[in-house]
This record gives C-alpha cells, sequence and structure tokens, in this order.
C-alpha cells in the first residue's frame, strides 16, 4: 500500500476523493464545507465515517474520529438542507457522541453495549446494521481479519438487544463495490430470520427501510410516492415469490429460482408466470 497525503493534510486528492466515494476533513469548517459541497452535488443523505473499520488499515476499531463540534457541524448542514446525517461506527463512545449531535441513523454498531442500544430506541434514532458472520469477508491482512472477527461476534446480541428495545432497525448489506457479491445480500436478507420473525424481517427490508428514507425530505428521490408496500399509489415494487417466504424466509436466498416476477416502477423486469 501506498501512503497519500490527505487533502485535509494538504496532499492531492486520493483516488477515492477523485470518485467521490468520500471526503476527508478535520475540524468543524472544513466538515461543515464538505457536508455543504456533497448536499449541492445532489447527496440525499450524508454519511459521517465516526469510527474505524474492518477493511481500512490503520484504523483501529475502538478510535473515535470526529469531535462533538465536528459531528453537531455535519448535521446542522445536513438539516438546513432538510436531510439527516448518518455515522459508521461500532464503539460504544463513537455511538453515544454521534447521537449526542443529532445522528439520526447508526449504521453497523456491532460492538454497542445494551445501555447504548436503549438509548438509541429512547431517542428515536435509526440502527441500520447487517447479519455478519466471519465468512462474509476475507482478509488478507491479520489485522482486519481480526477486526473483523471482533465485529461479527457482536452480531447475535447487537439484534438481540435492539428488538428487546423497539429500536427501528433498518436493513443493510456494506456490500458496496461488490457487483459479484449478489448471491451473498439474498444470502444475508434470508439469515434475518435468525434474529427475528420472518414477518418481522420481511417489513423491515420494505417498508421499514422505506421509513428511514423518508427522513431524507425533499432530499428523498422516492418521495412522490410511497415506497416499500403494496398499496394504491405506491410505487409499483413487486416481488412475487414461488413460496411463502412468511414460513420460510430461506426462498429468498436463490432469487434466479423463487422470484418468477420482478416488478420495478411499474416496468417488468423478469416474468417466469
Amino acid at each position: 500500500f501506498v501512503y497519500e497525503r490527505p487533502t485535509a493534510l494538504g496532499g492531492e486528492e486520493s483516488r477515492a476523493e477523485q470518485i467521490g466515494f468520500m471526503r476527508v476533513a478535520d475540524g468543524p469548517e472544513r466538515v461543515l464545507a464538505a457536508v455543504r459541497e456533497q448536499l449541492k452535488l445532489g447527496a440525499s443523505q450524508i454519511k459521517l465515517m465516526a469510527g474505524g473499520g474492518a477493511a481500512s488499515l490503520y484504523d483501529p476499531l475502538y478510535t473515535v474520529q470526529f469531535t462533538p463540534a465536528e459531528i453537531r457541524a455535519a448535521v446542522q448542514a445536513a438539516e438546513d438542507y432538510g436531510t439527516y446525517v448518518a455515522t459508521h461506527v461500532y464503539n460504544v463512545t463513537g455511538i453515544r457522541r454521534a447521537v449526542e449531535a443529532g445522528v439520526k441513523s447508526i449504521e453497523h454498531g456491532h460492538l454497542a453495549d445494551e445501555p447504548t442500544v436503549a438509548m438509541l430506541a429512547e431517542r428515536g434514532v435509526w440502527l441500520s446494521t447487517q447479519p455478519f458472520t466471519e465468512h462474509d469477508h476475507s482478509f488478507l491482512n491479520p489485522d482486519s481479519a481480526a477486526k473483523n472477527l471482533e465485529i461479527c461476534s457482536g452480531t447475535d446480541r447487537l439484534y438481540r438487544w435492539a428488538i428487546k428495545h423497539g429500536v427501528n432497525v433498518a436493513w443493510g448489506t456494506d456490500l458496496l463495490f461488490e457487483p459479484d457479491r449478489d448471491d451473498l445480500q439474498s444470502t444475508m436478507l434470508a439469515r434475518l430470520g435468525d434474529h427475528m420473525s420472518n414477518v418481522a424481517a420481511l417489513k423491515m427490508v420494505t417498508s421499514g427501510n422505506a421509513a428511514l428514507l423518508r427522513l431524507a425530505g425533499e432530499r428523498d428521490p422516492y418521495r412522490t410516492a410511497r415506497l416499500g408496500e403494496i398499496t394504491a399509489g405506491a410505487w409499483a415494487d413487486v416481488l412475487l415469490v414461488d413460496g411463502d417466504p412468511t414460513a420460510d424466509l430461506g426462498l429468498l436466498a436463490d432469487p434466479a429460482k423463487n422470484l418468477v416476477l420482478i416488478v420495478k416502477d411499474g416496468v417488468i423486469v423478469k416474468n417466469q408466470l
């Protein structure tokens, strides 16, 4: 790996910054400017990387990487555009700091303790998490592999506490930049049945996720109609399953076989009837 001095320290833009994947910003003023820049470019909501991650090097999971003032600056800029801030964060300190600063969605959160999960419910903050297992991703770097194991160790208890305390839980896959891993997305969806009822899982990945997206207000690209539900006037997004997913969520792990009709925005994408 070649070290690249980030723009925040006077360097050139990294490849990640050039393609618009991320922006490095230190200090409230730079955070404010970076968030405004992304909103002017059309972002529907803002995600801060408020703590360490598994894949990134030199990035321990225990770290907290934005000050309260920096997070508040991002939240203020987003709220001025009628939308919200989400944060990538795993650890307790980072989650609590983000919530206190006005963040509306915690992304991941696997290393939270039970009081922190309960706080999410009390504050009405969403938890957008994933049913990770250690075999979902492989890392050549031993440090990343160890961090991945630590994250996955928290999956079961995170879902258990979130359901116990009535947290608004959304579903994500964290499979960015991995178009060849569509199969894992379906597998992870079916895996939700290990943590909640099949009906609860189906509601979460449809109307539940839609409720979170509606926090983007006028920035929500789906705002002209209801999303994630089959009602008159809603977006015509329909899946017809060969079987009963309320009884067997595993049917969704093989969409090529079991999804016999796919309608997206009223357009038939697949029809095997």
